[in-house]
């Protein structure tokens, strides 16, 4: 579906409701995808909606407009033009993937089950109560879900339920933030798909940033840049990079498919590299299981049959023809794949990665861990540190000091900081974004956790998390900074100056 608008701050009465774009993603949702045609395309999963603000609650009305929207879904596919901007900026996605995705379509009338749980249940459109969302199916074929429905809840509760808000000065705001992050010579991204206002915000927050990109690039003493998007749509939209690797669902799935989570870092890098090659897509997520098991894997040697040579053959799908004899990577298929001691290696996960990505805990602790890490392994080159967790502008320029001190090269990833970052009209104080995830949480009929670096973020069966931690030494953490319920405000607190 294509969509022209001309845009103010008021949303335009042409702008459809929900979600037009089958790009209105994360980029990472797509890396993933690829990565599951060439080696998990017959895995069953499911996911689950989790809202870590639970007193925030829909009513009747949102959620009728919510399973229309979900419903709609089905309607979206790939155009030609979005095909071709894939082909042009996102070269490691290879034709069989695109000519996949050209094809692919929602199907959330059996995919999507969407429940309301009202707590006085008068039949009234104002009855309010919890959700439950739940996406079942093949991982390929649902991979896609998790942004868009995230992005529609979070609509569904502004545009129904907290509608003490205005569009008045999103743009001014996001280019006051770029403005400071570029004075403090930040180079940062827009991560904010899953927890935006709406898509109209979104669209006034990338004007606002792009202001902000553009006021630096003609002041010598703002170092700082914006340097991409998250979001495929809008990059597309505004000629600006899409950015992303890869997220914790990918080491969750194969860990609960393998059911071998002492190595299951291990065979999720390998199955990446065996997907893209080394040095392509090179930030690495450390915390899934906690960072200190991930680096046990990261300093391993990479075993020569888990690399694919650079290029499209490197990323052929499985199940479709392979052009050249020993041009894609001899990783077998989940649980056959063996875990060789580094056959014929040269380098190791860490010495080939870009850097790592910090998503939960301690970031200040994060940057002595990996120093430690990288001095121990002998790596000399600077690595790059992309901090993704809860940021502000203060925020990013604290992280920002303490890791080129410590010899790294951040970057930063702001999202609802960004998209969902609005003042009540009433009375000036802060209007709280939802908190909601949606976590792959079965696996080939096994349950998907999450463990993380703060037991805030603990997510999945409580029983298989405590497991594992068991069965990985794990030590518990609790970061006092990482309080989920509270991480974006509450009632009553003062609305961001910037």
């Amino acid at each position: 579906m294509s969509v022209n608008i001309s845009y103010t701050e008021d949303r335009p009465s042409t702008l459809p409701d929900g979600i037009f774009s089958l790009l209105d993603t994360d980029l990472y949702k797509l890396t993933m995808q690829c990565c599951l045609l060439k080696y998990f395309d017959d895995v069953d999963v499911k996911y689950t909606l989790t809202n870590r603000t639970p007193d925030m609650k829909l009513n009747r009305t949102a959620v009728r407009w919510l399973q229309d929207q979900i419903d709609k879904l089905g309607t979206i596919s790939l155009t030609a033009e979005e095909a071709e901007f894939l082909r042009l900026n996102c070269k490691y996605l290879n034709e069989p993937y695109i000519a996949y995705l050209s094809t692919f379509r929602f199907r959330p009338r059996e995919q999507v089950e969407l429940t309301f749980h009202p707590d006085n249940d008068t039949g009234s459109e104002g009855d309010t109560g919890p959700i439950a969302l739940e996406v079942h199916g093949k991982w390929l074929d649902t991979i896609l879900y998790e942004i868009p429905l995230l992005a529609l809840v979070s609509e569904s509760y502004f545009k129904f339920v907290d509608r003490d808000w205005s569009y008045e000065g999103q743009i001014e705001r996001a280019r006051h933030k770029a403005e400071q992050l570029c004075q403090k010579g930040c180079f940062f991204s827009e991560f904010g798909s899953r927890r935006r206002r709406d898509y109209h915000t979104h669209e006034l927050v990338i004007r606002g940033l792009q202001q902000g990109h553009d006021e630096a690039i003609e002041r010598p003493n703002w170092p700082g840049r914006l340097t991409g998007t998250s979001n495929v749509h809008f990059a597309m939209k505004h000629g600006i990079p899409p950015v992303g690797t890869v997220a914790h669902e990918f080491f969750m799935a194969v860990a609960a498919i393998t059911n071998d989570y002492e190595d299951a870092n291990e065979t999720a890098l390998r199955y990446w590299i065996g997907t893209y090659g080394e040095g392509v897509l090179g930030i690495a997520l450390t915390d899934t299981f906690g960072t200190k098991d991930f680096l046990r894997a990261f300093a391993r040697p990479i075993p020569k049959t888990t690399i694919a040579k650079p290029g499209a053959a490197a990323t052929l799908p499985s199940t479709g023809p392979q052009e050249e004899e020993g041009s894609i990577t001899d990783t077998k298929p989940p649980i056959e794949a063996p875990q060789e001691d580094g056959e014929g290696a040269t380098h190791t996960y860490a010495q080939v990665f870009t850097g790592v990505r910090q998503d939960s805990g301690n970031p200040e602790e994060f940057v002595k861990t990996m120093r430690q890490f990288y001095d121990e392994q002998g790596i000399k080159e600077e690595k790059t540190i992309v901090f993704s967790d809860s940021l502000n502008v203060d925020l990013c320029d604290k992280y920002k000091k303490q890791a080129e001190a410590a010899g790294f090269r951040p970057s930063f990833g702001i999202g609802t900081f960004l998209t969902n970052d609005y003042a009540r009209k009433s009375t000036g104080q802060k209007s709280v974004p939802l908190n909601i995830v949606i976590k792959i949480s079965k696996a080939a009929g096994r349950p998907c956790i999450k463990i993380s670096d703060n037991i805030g973020k603990n997510t999945g069966d409580s029983e298989t998390v405590a497991n594992v931690k068991q069965r990985l030494g794990y030590s518990e953490k609790e970061w006092v900074d990482g309080d989920e319920k509270t991480r974006w405000g509450k009632e009553g607190d003062q609305a961001s100056k910037a």
